[in-house]
Protein backbone atom coordinates (compact mmCIF):
# COMPACT_ATOMS: atom_id res chain seq x y z
CA UNK A 1 0.00 0.00 0.00
CA UNK A 2 1.59 3.43 -0.82
CA UNK A 3 1.87 5.34 1.74
CA UNK A 4 1.41 9.10 -0.39
CA UNK A 5 -2.05 9.43 -1.64
CA UNK A 6 -2.65 9.91 -5.30
CA UNK A 7 -4.54 12.16 -6.44
CA UNK A 8 -7.15 11.58 -9.31
CA UNK A 9 -4.89 14.08 -12.00
CA UNK A 10 -1.71 12.67 -10.19
CA UNK A 11 -2.44 9.17 -11.12
CA UNK A 12 -3.56 10.19 -14.68
CA UNK A 13 0.05 11.85 -14.89
CA UNK A 14 1.96 9.39 -13.87
CA UNK A 15 0.14 6.50 -15.81
CA UNK A 16 1.08 8.62 -18.92
CA UNK A 17 4.66 9.03 -17.70
CA UNK A 18 5.27 5.22 -17.41
CA UNK A 19 3.55 4.23 -20.50
CA UNK A 20 6.38 6.93 -22.28
CA UNK A 21 9.00 4.67 -20.65
CA UNK A 22 11.49 7.03 -19.38
CA UNK A 23 11.24 9.08 -22.45
CA UNK A 24 8.49 11.54 -20.88
CA UNK A 25 9.33 15.35 -20.49
CA UNK A 26 6.06 17.85 -19.36
CA UNK A 27 4.52 18.25 -23.13
CA UNK A 28 5.04 14.60 -24.50
CA UNK A 29 2.89 13.69 -21.08
CA UNK A 30 0.53 16.88 -21.93
CA UNK A 31 -0.12 15.89 -25.10
CA UNK A 32 -0.33 11.68 -24.31
CA UNK A 33 -2.84 12.72 -21.97
CA UNK A 34 -4.98 14.99 -24.52
CA UNK A 35 -4.59 12.73 -26.91
CA UNK A 36 -6.27 9.94 -24.23
CA UNK A 37 -8.97 11.70 -22.74
CA UNK A 38 -9.80 14.11 -25.41
CA UNK A 39 -9.61 17.57 -23.17
CA UNK A 40 -7.64 20.21 -23.11
CA UNK A 41 -4.68 19.88 -20.46
CA UNK A 42 -2.69 22.99 -19.31
CA UNK A 43 1.29 21.82 -19.20
CA UNK A 44 1.43 23.96 -15.97
CA UNK A 45 -0.80 21.52 -14.20
CA UNK A 46 1.09 18.64 -15.22
CA UNK A 47 4.40 20.00 -14.46
CA UNK A 48 2.82 20.68 -10.79
CA UNK A 49 1.79 17.29 -10.73
CA UNK A 50 4.86 16.16 -11.95
CA UNK A 51 6.87 18.21 -8.96
CA UNK A 52 4.18 16.60 -6.39
CA UNK A 53 4.92 12.79 -7.79
CA UNK A 54 8.45 13.53 -7.65
CA UNK A 55 8.42 14.96 -4.09
CA UNK A 56 6.18 11.74 -3.23
CA UNK A 57 8.82 9.32 -4.49
CA UNK A 58 6.61 8.02 -7.61
CA UNK A 59 8.29 9.86 -10.39
CA UNK A 60 12.38 10.80 -11.19
CA UNK A 61 13.63 13.18 -12.93
CA UNK A 62 17.01 13.58 -15.19
CA UNK A 63 18.09 16.22 -17.52
CA UNK A 64 18.48 15.23 -20.96
CA UNK A 65 20.49 16.35 -23.85
CA UNK A 66 20.20 20.01 -25.70
CA UNK A 67 18.60 20.33 -28.85
CA UNK A 68 18.82 22.61 -31.52
CA UNK A 69 15.13 22.78 -31.55
CA UNK A 70 15.18 24.10 -27.83
CA UNK A 71 17.43 26.65 -28.73
CA UNK A 72 20.49 24.64 -26.80
CA UNK A 73 18.04 24.37 -23.81
CA UNK A 74 17.51 20.84 -21.81
CA UNK A 75 14.41 18.84 -21.29
CA UNK A 76 13.81 17.42 -17.75
CA UNK A 77 12.52 14.09 -18.40
CA UNK A 78 10.65 12.02 -16.52
CA UNK A 79 10.34 8.26 -15.18
CA UNK A 80 7.71 5.92 -13.34
CA UNK A 81 9.90 4.90 -10.28
CA UNK A 82 9.12 0.77 -8.65
CA UNK A 83 7.22 2.94 -5.86
CA UNK A 84 5.27 4.97 -8.45
CA UNK A 85 4.67 1.80 -10.67
CA UNK A 86 3.57 -0.07 -7.41
CA UNK A 87 1.37 2.91 -6.42
CA UNK A 88 -0.24 2.72 -9.73
CA UNK A 89 -0.96 -1.12 -9.01
CA UNK A 90 -2.58 -0.27 -5.86
CA UNK A 91 -5.11 2.35 -7.68
CA UNK A 92 -5.67 -0.34 -10.37
CA UNK A 93 -6.93 -2.93 -7.42
CA UNK A 94 -9.37 -0.44 -6.26
CA UNK A 95 -10.56 0.79 -9.13
CA UNK A 96 -11.04 -3.21 -9.92
CA UNK A 97 -13.11 -3.81 -7.28
CA UNK A 98 -15.28 -0.61 -7.36
CA UNK A 99 -15.82 -1.92 -10.59
CA UNK A 100 -16.87 -5.24 -10.12
CA UNK A 101 -18.95 -4.31 -7.24
CA UNK A 102 -21.17 -1.61 -9.83
CA UNK A 103 -21.19 -4.64 -12.54
CA UNK A 104 -23.19 -6.40 -9.79
CA UNK A 105 -25.61 -4.21 -9.37
CA UNK A 106 -26.17 -3.89 -13.13
CA UNK A 107 -27.25 -7.71 -13.19
CA UNK A 108 -29.98 -7.23 -10.55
Amino acid sequence: MPVDRLGGFEELVLLATASLNGEGYGVSIQEQLESESAQVISVGAVYAALDRLERKGYVHSRMGGATRERGGRRKRMYRATASGLEALKWMQRIRLGLWSAIESLEAI
